[in-house]
C-alpha cells in the first residue's frame, strides 16, 4: 500500500493551518496552483460540535475512527456520550487540541497502519476529508480496509456538483506558504463520491444546514445490517484526561 506521503508532509508542516488551530480562527485557505482560494471553515472546526454535527454523530455504529479529526469536536462529542472513538490527523496541533478536550487521538496519517485495524463500526470523513490524497478511489479502498465487514462510511461532500483533482497548499492573509510543497487534494460532490464508490452499499445521503453528506456500507457475507457488535480496540501513548466512564481503554 503506497502512503500519499507529498500531502502527509505537506500538512504536517503547515504552520498558518498550526497557527489558526491553536488561535480557534482563520481566515485560511487551500490555495491552488492557479491561484484560486478554498476558504476554510477554522472557526467551526474549532467550536463544538453543532446541531448538523450531532445529527451526523448519531446515525455512527460501533467503534468510531475520524480521519482528518483537526481540533477534535466530533471526537470530544462522541467521548461525552459514551462512545469508543479515536481521532488522527497528520497535523500535531490538531491532535494536541483533540486531546486538550478530553478525546483520544493520533498523530497519522489514514495510509499508515491503524489500531483495531477492520474492526471499526464507523469511519467519519468531515469537512472536506473525502480530499485527502487527490484519489478519491484510493482513499475509499483503504477506508474499507480499516472498517469491520458491515462497516459505515459517513463522508461529507461538496454542497456542489464538482469532481476536482489538484494541488494545494495551506496559506492564510500574510501570503506565506504553510507547506514546503504543493500537495494534492480531491473536491467531491456527493455524485462523484458515488461513482468512486464500487463495492459499496450507498446507505443514505442528505443535507443540513447547507452541508452534504453520503453514507455508504461495506459489503459482507451477512445480509444482516445489524451495528457491529464488537468495539475496536484503541490504544495510544497520547490516550490522557480521559474520562472514567470512557470505554476506551489506554496504556
Amino acid at each position: 500500500m503506497s502512503t500519499p506521503s507529498a500531502t502527509t508532509l505537506a500538512w504536517a508542516a503547515a504552520g498558518p493551518y498550526a497557527a489558526a488551530l491553536r488561535a480557534g480562527r482563520g481566515p485560511l485557505f487551500l490555495r491552488r496552483d492557479d491561484g484560486w482560494l478554498l476558504p476554510l471553515e477554522v472557526e467551526r472546526w474549532c467550536a463544538r460540535a453543532d446541531v448538523v454535527d450531532r445529527e451526523v454523530l448519531d446515525r455512527c455504529e460501533g467503534a468510531v475512527l475520524d480521519v482528518g479529526c483537526g481540533p477534535g469536536r466530533l471526537v470530544a462529542e462522541l467521548a461525552v456520550r459514551g462512545r469508543a472513538v479515536l481521532g488522527i490527523d497528520v497535523s500535531q496541533a490538531a491532535v494536541d487540541q483533540t486531546v486538550r478536550r478530553g478525546g483520544q487521538a493520533l498523530r497519522r496519517s489514514v495510509f499508515e497502519p491503524m489500531p483495531g485495524e477492520r474492526r471499526w463500526g464507523t469511519v467519519l470523513l468531515m469537512d472536506g476529508n473525502v480530499g485527502i490524497g487527490g484519489d478519491p478511489r484510493a482513499l475509499l479502498d483503504r477506508v474499507a480496509e480499516v472498517l469491520c465487514p458491515g462497516g459505515l462510511l459517513i463522508a461529507e461532500t461538496a454542497a456542489v456538483d464538482v469532481d476536482e483533482r489538484a494541488r494545494v497548499q495551506v496559506v492564510d492573509l500574510s501570503g506565506v506558504d504553510g507547506a514546503e510543497a504543493p500537495f494534492p487534494w480531491a473536491r467531491l460532490g456527493t455524485r462523484a463520491l458515488l461513482r468512486y464508490a464500487r463495492g459499496w452499499d450507498v446507505a443514505g445521503q442528505w443535507t443540513a444546514g447547507g452541508r452534504c453528506f453520503a453514507v455508504l456500507r461495506t459489503r459482507s457475507a451477512s445480509s444482516s445490517a445489524e451495528p457491529p457488535k464488537r468495539a475496536a480496540v484503541i490504544s495510544s501513548q497520547r490516550a490522557r484526561n480521559t474520562s472514567a466512564g470512557s470505554p476506551v481503554p489506554s496504556r
